[in-house]
Formats: structure tokens, sequence, C-alpha cells
């Protein structure tokens, strides 16, 4: 079982969205058998609280559904998860400071696995924003998560 954890500050917006792409991605292929998905926050700020409503509205529109609560990124999560993905640099970079000895390997930016983006590349957090940024974020997730489950099934599934 290969597992996913997708990372951002709150776990309200970005990384719940980035986990609801990617398990709609694994079930059209049939393989929730072999890949686990998860997200978590780097902040405690919404610890328990359901996705943001707008993140929830825009990801349903494409038949995409956020489910789960707010948690925190632990420390443990390092040996649980075989990929831990950043939504942008700030979240990185804190992820990397927490990050034990061996597990930097890990450790990714989620737009790292679209093709098309530029290196370091971020989702914008769309909380203070408009509509508009939600969808945003539903189009980067999308293409990066693509290439993440390419990389995944190429790397560990296809070599079995």
């Amino acid at each position: 079982m290969i597992r996913v954890c997708m990372v951002c500050l709150g776990n309200i917006c970005r990384s719940p969205t980035a986990e609801a792409v990617l398990k709609s991605l694994v079930a059209a292929e049939n393989l929730g058998h072999e890949i686990e998905v998860d997200s978590a926050g780097t902040g405690a700020y919404h610890v328990g609280e359901p996705p943001d409503r707008r993140s929830a509205a825009a990801a349903e529109r494409r038949g995409v559904r956020l489910t789960g609560r707010a948690r925190q990124f632990e420390r443990s999560d390092w040996g649980d998860f075989d990929y831990v993905l950043a939504v942008d640099e700030s979240t990185r970079d804190t992820l990397r400071r927490g990050c034990p000895p061996g597990s930097e390997g890990k450790l990714y930016m989620l737009r790292s696995f679209d093709r098309a983006s530029p290196p370091n590349a971020n989702v914008p957090d769309p909380y203070h924003g408009g509509e508009q940024g939600f969808e945003q974020v539903l189009d980067l997730c999308e293409a990066a998560c693509r290439g993440l489950l390419d990389e995944i099934k190429r790397s560990h599934i296809e070599r079995r």
C-alpha cells in the first residue's frame, strides 16, 4: 500500500482538495486497494473542522467530494506516509524543519508532479480570495495529482 499525505497550512482548503482529487483519480483507475490518501495541516487552526464550504462547493461542481475533518500533521506521520506533499514553499519549509533524519526523500512540492508547472510552484491559498481562487486550486490540484498518480503507478505498481 502506497500512502500519500497532502499538506497545507490549516487543512480546510488546499490539502483536502488535493486529497479528494487524488482519491477520485485513484478510484477511477480501481487502485483504491493500492493507494491510500490523507491530508493534514501544519497548523492546528482548524483541527476538527470540515473542509471549507467554498472548497467543497467548487469540488462538488466537478463531481469530487471533500470529506473528513482537519487535523494537524504530526511527527509520526513521517513514518506512516510514502509521499508527503506540500502545497507551497512555506508549508514545505515548515515540514522540512520537523522532518526526522531519513525521511527527507518523502517530501515533495505537490506541483512538482505537473510537468507544465515551474519549479517550486505553489498552490495559492484561496481562503481570503473570491470563488475563482477555489476553481484555480482545483485546476492546479488536478494537473499535479494526475502526474503524481502516473509517478506512483510507474514507480510502485507497475514494477510488481
